[in-house]
């Protein structure tokens, strides 16, 4: 059974603790801005939103990637960036329809959710369970993997 972030927003407290584990699991350091998760504000609504990869079956980011630097772990399911292959180009960044591919100009390459391998950083880390790794159909992904399918491309392709 494959498995998914889970992410329910009005559990969400804005503590950013999801952002420090990410940065932490991956760079060693405790910084948000090098977090493969984000919390967003939305001031009007008082709500705040954590985002990340939702590892899309369609994968836009490893079609378009020129050098297969993106594959698909077969433990996790998730579409891992290969930085020793990866040239930075960016390509997977426009790709990608929910901007959850970022570029890293420390290092020059770009970086997306991992899933840290299976146990995902953020998912331990949220105090309030706004974060949890479950199993895929339990969350409701189907139905996002759907709604992202009948986003027309085609259009934004030839303008």
């Amino acid at each position: 059974m494959q498995k998914s972030l889970h992410i329910n927003a009005a559990k969400c407290t804005g503590c950013l603790q999801c952002e420090m584990a990410c940065s932490f699991e991956h760079h060693g350091v405790f910084n948000p801005a090098k977090s493969r998760i984000k919390v967003f504000n939305f001031e009007h609504e008082g709500r705040k939103v954590p985002y990340t990869c939702t590892q899309c079956a369609e994968a836009w980011c490893l079609n378009a990637c020129p050098v297969d630097a993106i594959r698909v772990d077969a433990g996790t399911g998730a579409k891992v960036v290969n930085e020793a292959t990866c040239v930075g180009c960016k390509v997977c960044t426009i790709a990608c329809p929910f901007g959850t591919v970022n570029y890293v100009a420390d290092t020059g390459k770009v970086q997306k959710c991992d899933l840290c391998g299976g146990d995902p950083a953020c998912a331990t880390a949220c105090p309030t369970g706004a974060i949890t790794y479950v199993d895929a159909d339990w969350t409701g992904l189907d139905k996002m993997r759907a709604w992202a399918d009948k986003t027309d491309t085609s259009s934004r392709a030839s303008a």
